[in-house]
C-alpha cells in the first residue's frame, strides 16, 4: 500500500501580521529564522515516508508559484488549486479523490502546514506505526497531542483509555471533540488526564475518507465524486473552479470527526507546536533569562522581559523597557504590540 502526504497550506495567517501578509502568507516564510519556510519544514519532516511523487499540497490559486518555488521536488501536477477559502472538508475531500483517481488503495497522512515539531524521530516513528493501523483497518486516526499547560487556543480530543486498541496499544477510541475552551475549562481538562490537543494530523485510507465524507457529508462528497472522470486531464482545474465554490465552508472535523464512529486518537508527544500567534511561537523559540525570544541578528535589548522580538531584516533594532510586548517589522510596518492583547492582530491587519 502506497503512502501519501497532503499538506494542506491555502490559509492567509492574519495572526502574524505584519510578517505574514495576504501576498505571502506565513507557511511561504522562514519564521523559524533556521533557513527554511514552515512548508519547507514540514516537507521535510516526512522525508523516508512518502516520496516526493505522492506528496500533495493544496493551496490558493494565489499561492501556486510559492509552492512551485519552495517545493521544487513535488510534481506540478500534485499542487493542487483552490478558487476561493472553503475551510478543510472540501479541501480534503478534493484531494481524497484526486488520489484515488490514480491510487485507489493509498493510505494519506494529511498535515497542516504551518506548525512545528521538535523531536523529529518521534515524529516519524508515531506517523509511521499510525499509518501501518489504517493499512489494515477502516479507521481515522488524529494526532492528540499531550498537553502541557491549559491552553485556550486549541481544540481538544476526549479518549477512552479504558481499552487501547488490539491492533495498535498506543491508540484509543474517541469519546468526543470539544472547541476552543475558556480557561477554567481548559484546567478541568488538563486535570482530567484524558484530554489532548487537537492537532489537526489525519491518517486515514482514502477509500476510508471517501466513504465517510459520502455518509456524513453528501452535498460536499457529490461534487467530487462526480469530477472522477476529468481529475488528472487537462480540463480539472477548470472544473475545480466552477465546481469547488458550490462547496459549503466546514471543517473535516464538524463534517466527519464529530460523526462518524471508527475514529481514533494516537496521543503523542513530539514537542508539537501549531504556530497560531505570536504568542506561541515565543513560547517554541529560545528565550534568554529575561523570558526574550529574539529572531533577528541586530536585536539588542535593554530592561526587557517576556517579549518576541521579530526582525529579520537589516535593521538595527533596539528596545528597551518592554515587559509582556510583540515587537515585529516587516517592509514598511512596524507592530509594537501586548501580547496579553494579540488577539487584535487580525483587526490590526484588517485596518
Amino acid at each position: 500500500m502506497s503512502q501519501h502526504l497532503v499538506i494542506m497550506a491555502g490559509g492567509v495567517g492574519s495572526r502574524f501580521w505584519p510578517m505574514s501578509t495576504p501576498q505571502r502568507p506565513k507557511q511561504f516564510i522562514d519564521i523559524l529564522g533556521c533557513g527554511r519556510t514552515l512548508l519547507q519544514l514540514t516537507f521535510d519532516r516526512f522525508a523516508g515516508i512518502c516520496s516526493s511523487e505522492h506528496i500533495w499540497v493544496v493551496t490558493s490559486a494565489a499561492y501556486a508559484e510559492l509552492v512551485r518555488e519552495q517545493l521544487p521536488d513535488i510534481p506540478v501536477s500534485n499542487i493542487l488549486l483552490e478558487p476561493c477559502r472553503r475551510n478543510t472538508a472540501p479541501c480534503i475531500a478534493y484531494v481524497s479523490w484526486r488520489i484515488k483517481s490514480q491510487d485507489p488503495e493509498a493510505n494519506i497522512v494529511v498535515s497542516p502546514s504551518d506548525h512545528i515539531v521538535l523531536n523529529q524521530q518521534e515524529f516519524q516513528r508515531v506517523i509511521t506505526s499510525a499509518l501501518n493501523f489504517t493499512s489494515e483497518t477502516d479507521a481515522i486516526v488524529t494526532l492528540g497531542m499531550k498537553p502541557t499547560r491549559p491552553e485556550t487556543g486549541y481544540g481538544y480530543i476526549q479518549a477512552d483509555l479504558s481499552a487501547a486498541c488490539a491492533r495498535n496499544r498506543e491508540i484509543y477510541q474517541v469519546d468526543s471533540f470539544h472547541e476552543k475552551p475558556d480557561l477554567e475549562k481548559a484546567k478541568s481538562y488538563i486535570a482530567q488526564k484524558n484530554f489532548f490537543w487537537n492537532s489537526g494530523l489525519f491518517v486515514f485510507r482514502v477509500t476510508t475518507i471517501i466513504n465517510a465524507l459520502r455518509i456524513y457529508a453528501p452535498e460536499i462528497s457529490e461534487i467530487f465524486e462526480q469530477l472522477l472522470p476529468i481529475y488528472g486531464t487537462a480540463g480539472e482545474q477548470e472544473a475545480i473552479d466552477r465546481h469547488f465554490p458550490d462547496c459549503p465552508s466546514v471543517s473535516i472535523d464538524y463534517a466527519v470527526m464529530e460523526k462518524a464512529e471508527e475514529i481514533y486518537v494516537f496521543p503523542a508527544d513530539f514537542g508539537w507546536s501549531d504556530l497560531g500567534t505570536w504568542g506561541s511561537l515565543r513560547e517554541q523559540s529560545p528565550r534568554d533569562i529575561q523570558g526574550n525570544a529574539v529572531i533577528g541578528q541586530k536585536v539588542t535589548l535593554y530592561e526587557s522581559r517576556n517579549c518576541i522580538i521579530h526582525a529579520a531584516d537589516e535593521r538595527r533594532v533596539v528596545v528597551q523597557g518592554l515587559d509582556g510586548y510583540i515587537v515585529a517589522e516587516k517592509d514598511d510596518t512596524l507592530l509594537i504590540c501586548r501580547l496579553a492583547d494579540e488577539q487584535l492582530i487580525r483587526q490590526f491587519a484588517a485596518e
